[in-house]
Order: C-alpha cells, then structure tokens, then sequence
C-alpha cells in the first residue's frame, strides 16, 4: 500500500457531496494512512464533524482561532504529504484559485507545501460555467492535482458532468502519485500531439479536418500516469486535460505544431505524433474575407511540414518514435511505407472503414505496425483503453532497445 504512513490532510467544504467524505477518510485509514481533517463553517451542515474526528481518531477543526485556541494553518500545511480538498465547491474553487483567504481550509491551502489535490462538486451548470472552468485552469497551473468530475445524477435532479469522485476512484489517484517511484517512465520526458491544424484562407475561413483531439489527449494522460513529463502539442480543440504532469502548448496552423514539436523533441524520450496534421496550406492567405463572385473558385495549396519525417531524420537512438495513420483504403500497405520512409519505431494505424473509429468517436480500432514483426490489430474499444495499449507497445518498444 503506497498510502502506509503517508500523512494526509483532507478538507471538506460546502457541498452535499460531503456525504461521501467520512467513507473517504475511513478507506484512508484502512490504507494506512494518518489523517487529519479540517472543515469550512458550511461543510459542517452537510456532514458531522463527530463522524469525520470517529473516521479518521482526530480532531476535527474549523476555524483558525477556537476561543483561546490558535489552530496552526501553517503547521497542518508544513504536516502533511498531500492535501486533499473533497469535495471543492465552486466557492471553495474560486477562493483558493484567486488566493481569498477567509477560512481554515483556505489558510491551509496557501501555506501548504504539499502538494494539492482539489475534487470538485457542484452541479452540472455551475460546473460548465467559464467562470468555474477558468478558475479549475488557474488551479492546474498551479500545479494542483484536479480530481475528475463523475457524470451522473446531481442533486438538483440534473445528469451531467460535476459529481465529486468516488472515495475508491480518489483513493487510487493518491496510490497512484505516491506509487510514481515505480513508474516505468518516470524521469522521462514525452512529446504528444493531439488534434487538428487549421490552416486560414481569409480572416474567417481555413482549410481543417474532423479531428477531436481524444485520442492525443488520452495517450498524453497514460503517459503522465506511467511517470512521464509530457508535452501536449494540441491543435484547436474542445477537449482538454487537467493532469498536473502534462504542459499543453496550444497551436493553430502545421507550420507552429512542427516549430513546436521541432522545440520539444530534443530532450524528447517519446513522441507520438496523434495529430491530425493537414498536408497542405493555401499558397497565399487573403487579408480581406474572399467575396463570391466567380462560378468557379480555384485555390493554389503547397505542402505543409512533414513532422513524422522531420523528426524520424534527427532521432537518436535513445528516442522512441510513434506516427499514426488515418488510411481509407490499402490500409496496411500504406501505413507500412509511412514505418519505413519516416523512421518511426511504430505506426498505429485506424481505418475510417472500421465503424467507430477514427475522428469524432470516443472509441477507436487500431492496428499496431513495427519494425520485423507482424501487425497487431485490437478490437473496437474507448480511445482510454486505446492510449493504454499504445502505452504498452511503447513500453516493450524501449524495453527491446534497452536489452539488444
């Protein structure tokens, strides 16, 4: 048990998901772990401070002076080896991104040098809110550790994204960062790109593709749980990743993804190119929105960067390389002279033949092609167990090159 001994500080805020808090304490406990537990003057109408001081044989405090009593927030922040705020409500969440210090949980959080895990709840709208999503991004780039919201029934009776995790889905992500030391990856840094380039024709047009981004997401985020510091190279997206051990560099067009990938990959251990890169930009890009005047329009395009390539002709031996291959048809064949005239160590191949694959879906079928052996194809699955076994691949990729 990786949490035996660890010391951990949990604080609980206004929210009806304080009803899974005390559970949370008790599976802490049964980890080994010592706890101790501090609450907001709210928290304390949604769960009793009798149960959580029972949970976790501590006491249970709320303010930072009791009478006659000072409660050291810079002691308890000094204590502990991670600090865990479930649930977070959206106020809690907006005071500990703009640094309001009004409350025992907000001292603490300030003064501690641990690191900070916040698990959000609050119901779906305020969730989706930009006011709250610009808050959650303030708190990642602070290095925080943002647990990920449930999708499911809320408290108002709604069903979407917001619901605090489950007391065992937060028990495995502190197993998991106090695990890291066994890591595969750990110490190695990674480069990731995810999504699809616009490339502009005028001041209201580009040239673009379908691509969501999930599936770079998803390797970017098995990467990081492996132990990775990874690069997120990402195109213009909806999606996005909160995971404390990714950088995302948000670029536009396939010239920045190549200048940014160009940037990255020398101290790069891994890259996996999953963006969906365009082959081709305008020759010439119009300042003014091009009017329709003509029956016919003819536009001249020239090649974009070939980043697989360009980086397959400066890799070291020390660098694992991966493409990916979107392919229509003569799938094999095509993704095969990609493997070999790009100088990747692996190309994961996708068919938009195969129903639920490719752009848009949140699942995907792939078929892994490598140097001197015969292709793996896998069934349809979520593009997360998709990343999981990209993962893997690479794992026994470097593994061979470490023992020939």
């Amino acid at each position: 048990m990786s949490l035996k001994g660890k010391k951990i500080l949990v604080a609980v805020t206004g929210s009806i998901a304080a009803y899974k808090t005390p559970q949370f304490v008790r599976l802490l406990v049964k980890e080994g772990a010592e706890v101790r537990v501090i609450i907001t003057e709210a928290a304390a109408h949604f769960v009793s401070p009798l149960s959580l001081a029972t949970v976790s044989k501590n006491p249970v405090l709320s303010h930072v002076s009791d009478g006659s009593t000072w409660n050291n927030h810079v002691e308890m922040g000094l204590w502990a080896d991670a600090m865990i705020v479930a649930p977070c409500s959206a106020n809690t969440l907006a005071k500990l991104a703009n640094g309001i210090c009004d409350n025992l949980v907000c001292a603490v959080y300030l003064s501690a040098r641990c690191p900070a895990f916040i698990a959000p709840a609050m119901d779906e709208d305020m969730w989706l809110h930009p006011a709250t999503q610009t808050n959650i991004s303030k708190l990642h780039s602070y290095t925080n550790h943002i647990v990920p919201v449930g999708n499911g029934e809320l408290a108002s009776g709604l069903t979407g994204p917001g619901r605090m995790a489950e007391p065992e889905e937060m028990i495995n992500i502190l197993n998991d960062y106090f695990s890291m030391d066994n890591k595969p990856f750990k110490g190695m840094k990674a480069l990731v790109t995810a999504g699809p380039t616009y490339e502009r024709l005028d001041p209201v047009r580009f040239i673009g593709n379908f691509s969501s981004g999930k599936m770079g997401i998803a390797i970017a985020e098995a990467l990081a749980e492996q132990g990775a510091a990874v690069t997120l190279v990402s195109g213009p997206t909806h999606e996005h990743t909160y995971h404390p051990a990714i950088t995302t560099v948000k670029v536009e067009s396939a010239h920045e993804m190549y200048e940014a990938c160009i940037k990255a990959f020398d101290t790069a251990h891994i890259s996996v190119l999953a963006a969906a890169v365009a082959d081709y930009r305008p020759v010439d890009r119009a300042n003014e929105k091009i009017k329709k005047k003509e029956a016919e329009f003819t536009l001249a395009l020239t090649k974009t960067e070939d980043i697989l390539a360009s980086l397959g002709k400066i890799k070291q031996p020390w660098q694992t390389l991966v493409g990916f291959a979107l392919e229509t048809n003569n799938e094999l064949e095509h993704a095969t002279e990609k493997l070999i005239n790009k100088n990747a160590d692996m190309i994961v191949l996708n068919s938009l033949a195969d129903e639920g694959a490719g752009f848009g879906h949140d699942t995907n079928k792939i078929t892994f092609l490598k140097r001197d052996s015969a292709p793996i194809a896998l069934p349809l699955q979520s593009k997360t167990e998709a990343a999981k076994a990209i993962v893997n691949q690479i794992k026994e990729l470097r593994h061979a090159e470490e023992t020939a």
